[in-house]
């Protein structure tokens, strides 16, 4: 899945409750279901509601994804959500650029 917003792919808000993702994920599972839908696309769009909604009904998943984002499976499962984006942030601050070898790039 192509870092697509589980919450947009199941049609629901991000404070959703529980039975209004199941809901959601019943309605669009009956209209793209490969058994009832014979469109080749159907399979594909089947497998993104699944997914979406395998994540969004287990709420630790929700959580970790929640804090995390499309990177929640790639985020140890000990890390501190406010520690992670401290230093998500700290990677990408501009003038703190490096070059070869790990030394400061030089400047023009």
């Amino acid at each position: 899945m192509a870092n697509q917003d589980f919450y947009q792919v199941l049609g629901v808000p991000r404070n959703a409750d529980q039975d209004e993702i199941q809901r959601a994920y019943r309605k669009l599972a009956r209209t793209y279901h490969p058994d009832v839908n014979s469109d080749p696309a159907a399979e594909d769009r089947f497998k993104e509601i699944s997914e979406a909604y395998d994540v969004l009904s287990d709420p630790q998943t929700r959580r970790r994804y929640d804090a995390f984002g499309p990177d929640f499976r790639q985020v140890p499962e000990d890390v501190d959500p406010d520690e992670w984006r401290r230093r998500r942030a700290g990677a990408t601050t501009p003038g703190r650029a490096r070059g070869r070898r790990g030394r400061r790039a030089a400047s023009p």
